[in-house]
């Protein structure tokens, strides 16, 4: 779950959004790493929070107009927010690979946060206004 950091009105919509707190909870059987598998979590919500919020190709007549690292916007370490990684351990349950399985819900949780921030539903990503 992300909670919004404020509530903005929908004229707005410009300003920059920024999430105060993630939530996941996470199942994948029997936990034999829980410190790995915690790290693996959080990779994944701060790669999930890149295509969500910053990550596109910028075109001009047809060039990528941000080829660089420089020119292509990434989560910074002031864009990761507070994170509660909740680990199911069901021992009864094989153990099953994390992968990037946790990035999947972030896009469409951040879109909630942003609708209930502005009333406004974003449909395309990056959900987060270019400047």
């Amino acid at each position: 779950m992300l909670r919004p950091a404020r509530k903005f009105p929908p004229t707005t919509l410009a300003a920059q959004f920024a999430s105060s707190a993630s939530s996941t909870a996470f199942d994948c059987g029997a936990i034999v790493n829980p410190d790995g598998l915690r790290n693996q979590i959080i990779g994944a919500n701060i790669m999930g929070l890149g295509g969500a919020l910053f990550e596109a190709m910028a075109f001009d007549g047809g060039r990528i107009t941000n080829a660089r690292f420089s020119r292509y916007r990434v989560p910074r370490f002031r864009d990761v927010p507070d994170m509660e990684i909740v680990l199911l351990d069901c021992k009864d349950i094989p153990s099953a690979g994390a992968g990037e399985t946790p990035l999947v819900g972030l896009a469409p949780a951040i879109g909630n946060a942003i609708f209930d921030a502005t009333g406004v539903r974003r449909t395309t990503l990056p959900l987060a206004p270019r400047a």
